[in-house]
């Protein structure tokens, strides 16, 4: 078996050796949905693992270049009729923010819900090329 060392480093620098184009806002993920971020050629893609609510639950809202998912518990036991011996499974609220670069065209993100995950595409800006102009030498 083999010993490897580590050298002790702050959360700063390891931020400079991370690419990171969406930020999460929360200090602590403290019941928070699960996410899952990933980046292909032409968008990001963002996954919230939030079972057991409904696509009418979430609230999306884009505001600048913060993209805040959020969802609302709500009381629906009114039958007062049943009592409840015992729950061990509760879907609390959740509310998410990230920031999203400059690469991001806003104007066509979508978002579907299924199976429990909620997926966020980002697509990209198609990055254009300004055209190679010869300089003349006078």
């Amino acid at each position: 078996m083999t010993v490897v060392k580590f050298k002790n480093r702050s959360s700063a620098d390891l931020n400079k050796y991370l690419h990171q184009p969406f930020v999460t806002k929360q200090p602590a993920l403290q019941h928070a949905a699960p996410v899952n971020i990933f980046e292909t050629e032409n968008d990001y893609l963002l996954e919230i693992i939030a079972p057991g609510w409904n696509k009418e639950d979430f609230k999306i809202q884009l505001e600048e270049n913060l993209v805040t998912v959020s969802t609302e518990t709500k009381s629906e036991r009114d039958d007062k009729t049943v009592k409840v011996l015992k729950s061990e499974y509760q879907f609390p609220s959740f509310k998410r923010s990230f920031t999203i670069d400059e690469n991001v065209d806003a104007d066509i993100i979508s978002a579907e819900y299924v199976n429990g995950v909620l997926r966020l595409n980002f697509p990209k800006k198609p990055i254009v090329k300004s055209p190679t102009k010869q300089i003349s030498i006078q």
